[in-house]
């Protein structure tokens, strides 16, 4: 694990975010997208041994903990919330990488700055009534909840179900409003489900090539199996539930996705 993550815990998010993206840049071969980082789902740890195994995936090569949030409303499964995040904490330096799956993300924004997350990636869907959304201009409760997650100290992400049309999140990460778009490559609610490649991981194409320096995250099915798709799309992110922690040697599948994707960086920089 690189310095700046085990120290993210003790500086801003968006400086953590800088070091990580510069990782690996000195001297390295050009490339399309900023540094890989790999953020195995803690969804599929035991948790019984919750600490324990996060300790376990950081010290075998992940660069951030992704955690699930789920509040049974916008997705039919309830998991872990902000309680667990800030006792997770008091164990962990990692850089907490939280995706929140729920209808109202305003309300717990101050609840997991408070916990101690690093990244705070929302719905476009849950912030605003997905019909009024437009390509051509941000709306303004999704801009005004973007604003509130980083004046609270943490890093903005976007999450787009498999359906939403890339486009509708253009508008914030041009203003400037977004450090990271997450694509999801199943429908949110459960992990283990089947990878949706095509047209739905296709998604990161358009945004890498118009924003090289955006973080772009790729969550679903995502294993040895998928990567290669995911990487040549773009991503730089790569979320692994099941594929890491179930591994019967975690640290060389963390090892495998992180070789994809720096390989698609370094083809598409050349």
């Amino acid at each position: 694990m690189s310095p700046s993550v085990a120290l993210a815990d003790a500086a801003p998010a968006a400086a953590a975010s800088k070091a990580l993206a510069q990782r690996g840049a000195s001297g390295a071969a050009p490339r399309d997208r900023p540094a890989t980082l790999i953020s195995p789902s803690i969804l599929s740890a035991d948790f019984a041994l919750l600490a324990e195994e996060c300790d376990r995936i950081v010290k075998l090569g992940a660069d951030w903990l992704h955690i699930d949030v789920m509040d049974g409303h916008f997705v039919p499964n309830l998991t872990l919330g902000a309680p667990v995040v800030a006792c997770l904490r008091k164990h962990s330096r990692a850089y907490f990488d939280c995706h929140l799956m729920v209808s109202e993300p305003a309300k717990w924004i101050d609840d997991f700055a408070k916990a101690g997350a690093n990244m705070f990636t929302f719905h476009l869907e849950a912030a605003a009534d997905p019909a009024a959304l437009s390509a051509a201009e941000a709306h303004p409760a999704v801009a005004d909840v973007a604003r509130a997650v980083r004046a609270a100290g943490m890093e903005v992400g976007i999450a787009l179900k498999p359906e939403t049309a890339v486009e509708l999140v253009m508008p914030y990460v041009e203003a400037g409003l977004v450090d990271m778009v997450l694509i999801l490559t199943v429908n949110p609610g459960f992990g283990g489900q089947k990878f949706m490649g095509g047209d739905v991981v296709g998604k990161c194409a358009p945004l890498r090539r118009a924003h090289p320096g955006l973080h772009i995250q790729v969550d679903g099915g995502v294993a040895p199996s998928t990567i290669d798709e995911v990487a040549a799309a773009g991503a730089n992110v790569i979320v692994a539930g099941s594929a890491v922690f179930g591994a019967e040697r975690p640290g060389e599948v963390i090892a495998a996705l992180r070789a994809s994707v720096d390989g698609a960086a370094a083809a598409a920089g050349n």
